[in-house]
């Protein structure tokens, strides 16, 4: 499949990015936007810049890729989910088990359609995941993963499912309003958490269990540099000036 980049590639996407964290402003996080430059680089694809399910496209091969970089312990925000009809929806799940059903299966099939439109509006055969990783441990992860194609495009289930609103948390500065939650039925864990009653936000918690399996042949996996592999500022400003020495 054209979704997932050869042995090469991997090995030059995890060099660039090896070299943009040894910069001295790269911080402890390479930006998704850093990440969609490196794999469209690579891919020779183009970056969108849209807010559509894809991020990076290949028109030659009809492959598209939705690129998340994060630490391990940020949660994955799928994006701003408004609903259709959502306040009466919502007025309906707090009444009984069919409303609430039927609210998570709006929440479904709006990640379905979002990544189903792309999948149509780019005239793409099929949708991959690219996600880098930054471990506590210092390590970094990336890896690539085929999300639906033209001929299975239906990425969640709805009936895979479970719904049920959280208590409301108080804090020092305001109370918390309660978040809808989306139980996948086979492990009875998180997967969802959407904001509803506010800024509509949909944090997807299960997109740990994308991650790969050791020995994964889509995956890399390399070291953050030390403080002193690490190029400083002063040394980054001489090696500019000897770059405008040369032009």
């Amino acid at each position: 499949m054209s979704i997932f980049s050869t042995a090469s590639e991997l090995n030059k996407i995890t060099d660039i990015l090896a070299k943009y964290i040894r910069l001295p402003f790269s911080g402890e996080t390479i930006p998704g936007a850093v990440m969609e430059s490196v794999l469209a680089k690579v891919r020779n694809a183009k970056v969108l810049n849209t807010y559509d399910f894809v991020d990076v496209i290949s028109s030659s091969t009809k492959s598209g890729w939705q690129v998340k970089s994060t630490k391990e312990s940020t949660p994955v925000t799928w994006k701003r989910a408004k609903i259709p009809n959502g306040p009466a929806l919502i007025k309906a799940s707090r009444k009984n088990a069919v409303g609430l059903q039927n609210l998570g299966n709006a929440i479904i099939n709006f990640c379905n359609q979002h990544a189903q439109e792309s999948l149509k509006f780019y005239g793409l055969d099929e949708i991959g995941y690219a996600r880098l990783i930054i471990h506590e441990n210092g390590q970094v992860t990336y890896f690539e993963r085929l999300l639906i194609t033209k001929t299975q495009p239906l990425l969640f289930k709805p009936e895979d499912f479970k719904w049920h609103w959280s208590k409301p948390k108080n804090t020092k500065k305001k109370e918390q309003l309660p978040a809808l939650h989306g139980i996948y039925r086979d492990s009875n864990k998180k997967w969802w958490a959407w904001h509803g009653l506010g800024e509509n936000q949909l944090h997807f918690s299960g997109e740990s269990m994308w991650w790969p399996k050791k020995g994964d042949s889509h995956t890399v996996i390399f070291n953050l540099p030390s403080d002193s592999e690490k190029i400083s500022l002063d040394g980054f400003i001489s090696l500019l000036d000897k770059i405008d020495e040369v032009n």
